[in-house]
């Protein structure tokens, strides 16, 4: 098991990993959309495959580790009651952004503005929970704020959306 001192960069190793899964799922998710080939319900049927990925890494997974380590089955009502509750939020989460593309968000603009609001979100609710506002340093609050300022200018100025060409003009038959 990793260690859990200070200086141990397991966690940075982890968080970057997952920095790189979750880059890439919105450029996924939004190709999986479109390969799907159906422009009403593409999003849809993405989102399904979406789910049973989900049902393979983060059911079956969970089941065999604890069940190769001989972990206990008990559960408590808040740990299951906060844990699907997590779930439910980050399953809504995925799905509205299926909604954000099938409402002609790019996806570089759509996950730019997700992943620049999330941690802000995700720190102003976390240090509320802690009550740690007065110990916070004037460079986290910096970092915060330069996130909400970066998910504003990525929504300002969004590159201007990529048009397919125009088919070509059929050719008039030559007049004799």
């Amino acid at each position: 098991m990793p260690s859990n001192d200070s200086t141990s960069t397991t966690w940075l190793i982890f968080a970057l990993m997952t920095v790189a899964c979750w880059g890439l799922y919105g450029v996924l998710l939004h190709s999986g959309q479109v390969a799907m080939g159906d422009a009403a319900n593409g999003r849809y049927k993405a989102f399904l495959w979406v789910g049973i990925a989900y049902f393979l890494s983060a059911v079956l997974a969970p089941l065999a580790m604890l069940w190769w380590r001989g972990a206990s089955w008990q559960m408590s009502g808040a740990g299951i009651t906060l844990s699907l509750l997590a779930g439910l939020v980050g399953a809504i989460g995925a799905f509205c952004v299926l909604l954000a593309f099938g409402a002609k968000g790019a996806p570089s603009v759509v996950m730019s503005i997700v992943f620049a609001g999330a941690p802000v979100i995700n720190a102003l609710v976390a240090v509320t929970l802690a009550g740690s506002w007065s110990r916070l340093r004037w460079q986290f609050v910096a970092g915060i704020v330069l996130a909400a300022i970066g998910g504003c200018l990525v929504t300002l100025y969004r590159p201007p959306p990529v048009h397919a060409p125009p088919p070509a003009a059929a050719e008039a038959p030559e007049a004799r």
